[in-house]
């Protein structure tokens, strides 16, 4: 039909009670040329066995399991090996994508070739699919400069991050590589602010894309799981890391530092008002 294939990624570990979810928002997209790939972690719970039976239901999904428990980082790079199309997805387990999402994402790609990534806005959702906020990205729509996100990003808020929240061409994976796994918080937001400080970011400000926020999640334990110390000292290198390409003084660096306890704390009372 002419479509560039889309390869949307779930690295899964102990997902078998949101996993099913997940997995229908990307089989009912209105984007036809796509594949699923789902990597299981070894997880200890019946994940494996929901998702070969999902597998079973629809050939467009393909399975693996790694041979040992690989960590978040190396879980998210095996999908990107395994991925054959020239648009990637990645979705955590428990994240849903609206049923347009991936459709308007190609478009905007297919329009704008020099754009690496494109983002959509997101909703946070409890473990009952109930809203619980929005979270709106950079503040710009349309075409914008990378690493001008980049730099606002570093002294007011990760726009970059979540994956759910982006789509991105394979070739600039290819030529600048997968995550970092020296990262354990924050690689998410290492990777595309690499990607965005090598090219052009699209920005679509539409909630397209569903975010679930529990306490024992990556974001739940560094807003309030007794992990910010580690999370702030991660900010640092991060910022440390691109301190050179964005241009960032050491005063600018220990600034952004400050921002970053400060929306930590935010984000801890949020935690506690509405996730269970």
């Amino acid at each position: 039909m002419g479509q560039p294939l889309v390869s949307v990624c779930i690295p899964a570990y102990n997902s078998a009670e949101t996993i099913r979810e997940t997995v229908a928002s990307v089989l009912s997209q209105t984007y036809g040329n796509l594949e699923l790939i789902i990597v299981d972690d070894q997880s200890k719970d019946t994940t494996w066995e929901v998702i070969k039976e999902l597998a079973d239901q629809d050939e467009r999904i393909k399975i693996y399991l790694n041979q040992q428990n690989l960590g978040m980082a190396g879980n998210w790079n095996r999908c990107l090996e395994l991925c054959s199309g020239e648009y990637i997805k990645l979705l955590c387990a428990d994240d849903l994508i609206h049923e347009t999402l991936i459709e308007r994402e190609v478009a905007l790609m297919e329009e704008y070739p020099q754009a690496l990534l494109v983002q959509t806005d997101t909703r946070f959702i409890d473990i009952n699919g109930k809203t619980t906020g929005f979270y709106r990205r950079y503040y710009k729509s349309g075409l914008v400069e990378g690493k001008q996100a980049c730099r606002f990003s570093v002294f007011t808020r990760d726009y970059l991050g979540a994956p759910l929240a982006n789509m991105i061409r394979r070739s600039a994976y290819e030529t600048l590589g997968g995550f970092d796994p020296s990262f354990v918080y924050i690689i998410d937001y290492d990777f595309y602010m690499k990607l965005a400080c090598h090219g052009k970011i699209y920005i679509l400000h539409e909630p397209l894309n569903s975010f679930r926020i529990r306490s024992d999640s990556n974001t739940g334990q560094v807003m309030g799981g007794g992990k910010e110390k580690i999370y702030i000292a991660e900010h640092r290198r991060l910022v440390e890391k691109y301190a050179d390409e964005l241009g960032l003084s050491s005063w600018q660096v220990d600034l952004s530092v400050a921002i970053r306890k400060f929306m930590s704390f935010l984000g801890n009372i949020y935690l506690k008002i509405f996730v269970k």
